[in-house]
Parts: C-alpha cells; sequence; structure tokens
C-alpha cells in the first residue's frame, strides 16, 4: 500500500472511530480493499480480496458496506436491479460516474464536474455548511451500441 494510500486509511478509520464504528480485521480489510481501488468495486470484488477471502464471508462484507455506506464513509454506485458498486468518499474530493443501463459498467467521469461552481452558489445562497454532491450519468456504452 502506497503512502499516500496508508494516510487515507488512517483518515477513514478515523471517520468510522468518529461514526461508532468498531475497528476490526474486517473493516481495516474493506477500507483497504476500497482506498487502493481504481475503480468501484462490488460486493464481490470486495470479499473476494486477498486480506478478506478465507476470513470473511460475504454476508458480513455486505453489513459492513451497509455501515459504511449509512454513515457517508462510501457511496453505493449502480442500477438497482444490477450488483451495486462501492467507492470511498474522500472529503473535499469526488468523483462522478458514466453507468451503462444495458450492460450495467460503470466507468469514471474523467472530466472537470460540471456541477461544482452550481454547488458553491448554492452554499452561498441558502446557508447550507458541508454542501456536497453525488452525478451519475445513465446511459448505452460504446460496447452496449
Amino acid at each position: 500500500m502506497s503512502l499516500k494510500a496508508a494516510m487515507h486509511l488512517d483518515d477513514i478509520l478515523l471517520r468510522c472511530r468518529m461514526a461508532g464504528l468498531r475497528r476490526t480485521r474486517a473493516l481495516v480489510a474493506v477500507l483497504k480493499s476500497l482506498v487502493t481501488a481504481h475503480s468501484p468495486l462490488t460486493l464481490a470484488d470486495v470479499a473476494g480480496s486477498p486480506e478478506l477471502k478465507n476470513g470473511c464471508d460475504k454476508a458480513t462484507v455486505y453489513r459492513l458496506l451497509t455501515r459504511l455506506e449509512h454513515h457517508g464513509i462510501i457511496r453505493r454506485l449502480g442500477l438497482h436491479d444490477r450488483s451495486a458498486y462501492y467507492s470511498m468518499i474522500f472529503p473535499g474530493r469526488h468523483d462522478d460516474y458514466l453507468i451503462c443501463t444495458a450492460c450495467g459498467v460503470i466507468e469514471k467521469l474523467d472530466l472537470a464536474c460540471p456541477v461544482e461552481k452550481l454547488e458553491a452558489q448554492i452554499s452561498r445562497e441558502s446557508g447550507f455548511r458541508k454542501l456536497y454532491h453525488e452525478l451519475e450519468f445513465f446511459g448505452i456504452c460504446p460496447s452496449c451500441g
């Protein structure tokens, strides 16, 4: 694990503790998988990671993912009738995604977020603090035609 990923993991573990989540081997392994991932992961991806494969069942991993999502530490992506994908939420940074409605593939949008200026304006005008957004575009990917 890179030094940057280790620092992110320490910060996330602190957020988990502040949310009342107990630090367990399974929690650390789930977070490591998500912190080091280059794209969103499914439950099967996380549960099949080398650190969890033999020591933790899918039901436990699912409960952890659900708790992490509930506390705003991870984000759930995807279509409701397909496998969910999970990605880490890093304070001060967010990713936007393209999701294919035919095959369910999820790709990170590699463009400057078109909503950030609007978010800042809404925050100024409404008085809301710590405002954030999640942006997902749905369509048909090039492979599905």
